[in-house]
């Protein structure tokens, strides 16, 4: 089964209609028959900015029961010694803790399809064995 790692940016877009990237993303997502798959990290950025809306916050976890989004916890120390680790690595791009999050959860899953709007970020980053992230909305 084809996995998409899924970024704050396309998930906050998808749930507000306001959003210059809704469309896009909403297409995109729409369409995708595989596996949703994202972090901690990412759902506690996405409930910060949902949370402007009242309804925000329930329409994000009805979006992600909905979807069968799978979320990875990378809390462990372990996990935040790595993702502190690649931060610094990209210090100049720079990287979010829910980047590095991502990054590790894709070498986890051996996956680097990304749904993501931050193009610079993912055209830098690579995989820990050196692959470039396949940036799918470009390909919406």
């Amino acid at each position: 089964m084809t996995a998409w790692l899924l970024d704050t940016g396309p998930l906050v877009a998808y749930l507000d209609a306001d959003d210059p990237a809704h469309h896009l993303v909403s297409q995109a997502i729409d369409r995708f028959t595989g596996q949703l798959v994202t972090t901690s990290a990412v759902i506690t950025e996405a409930m910060h900015f949902v949370g402007e809306s009242s309804q925000g916050p329930g329409c994000l976890v009805d979006f992600l029961e909905i979807s069968g989004t799978r979320i990875a916890d990378c809390c462990k120390p372990g996990d935040l010694k790595s993702a502190v680790k690649l931060m610094r690595k990209y210090g100049d791009t720079p990287m979010d803790f829910a980047d590095a999050t991502l990054i590790l959860l894709g070498d986890s899953l051996k996956q680097n399809h990304i749904c993501t709007l931050d193009r610079r970020g993912f055209s830098t980053y690579r995989t820990s064995t050196g692959k470039r992230f396949k940036l799918v909305l470009d390909e919406a």
